[in-house]
């Protein structure tokens, strides 16, 4: 009798544990939407003009994806190829610094495939380039390191890139530039805006979970399990 309740008991509290995982499912559910509309808001907006030196310590993800503007010169300075894969296949995001009366920033000008590279060459001259604000990436991507000394890159890490380019202080951002006409590559707005939201799945299954943990205990409290008939 004694194990029986002990087992009801700790299925119970199985089951809570399991309810608690539902119930923060449906809180960060209601967090995801509203994410979604945040950005939303912010894609349809009109341009800004991007945030300059004085702005660079507050930026954080809730700036992303705003719509920005920036106005300057471009850097005499060799392109970056992030490593990149989008609907044209395998190749490389291209970056730029844009020297702007706010400091200087790195501009993603856009894709090019892998085959097409070489015919990359540094942009020059005063520039007004329009794209969304993303923030730097210093965790690197593709599950692999950047690896500055050989010129390798698997993020945009708009401070490492920096250093490593000697580029002085740049924005904690970068701008990926929106398509130009009549270029064909790099290839600007190919940005893809997507969030994951399974959190009702999720949170349904948690629920689902919970309630036949907590039957379980029921049925083992109420000694109408078939071993004790």
């Amino acid at each position: 009798m004694r194990a029986r309740w002990v087992l009801a008991g700790i299925a119970l509290l199985l089951a809570a544990v399991l309810a608690g995982l539902g119930v923060w499912q449906v809180e960060r559910r209601a967090w995801k939407l509203a994410l979604i509309d945040r950005v939303e808001a912010r894609l349809a907006a009109a341009a800004q003009p991007a945030p300059p030196r004085a702005r660079w310590a507050t930026i954080t993800d809730d700036d992303a994806y705003a719509r920005v503007t920036a106005t300057g010169t471009w850097r005499a300075a060799p392109p970056v190829f992030t490593q990149a894969v989008t609907d044209f296949g395998a190749g490389y995001w291209v970056l730029a610094p844009l020297d702007t009366a706010g400091g200087t920033l790195l501009v993603n000008r856009g894709f090019v495939p892998t085959d097409a590279r070489k015919t990359i060459t540094p942009p020059k001259g005063p520039a007004r380039v329009t794209g969304l604000l993303r923030v730097t990436e210093p965790d690197g991507g593709f599950l692999r390191d950047n690896d500055p000394a050989d010129d390798r890159w698997y993020s945009r890490d708009t401070a490492t890139i920096a250093r490593a380019r000697r580029l002085g202080p740049v924005a904690p951002y970068f701008i990926d530039a929106e398509a130009l006409p009549g270029v064909q590559w790099p290839r600007g707005g190919l940005t893809v805006v997507r969030f994951r939201n399974n959190h009702l799945v999720y949170a349904l299954t948690w629920f689902t979970l919970a309630t036949m943990i907590a039957y379980f205990a029921w049925r083992i409290a109420r000694g109408r399990d078939q071993a004790e008939r």
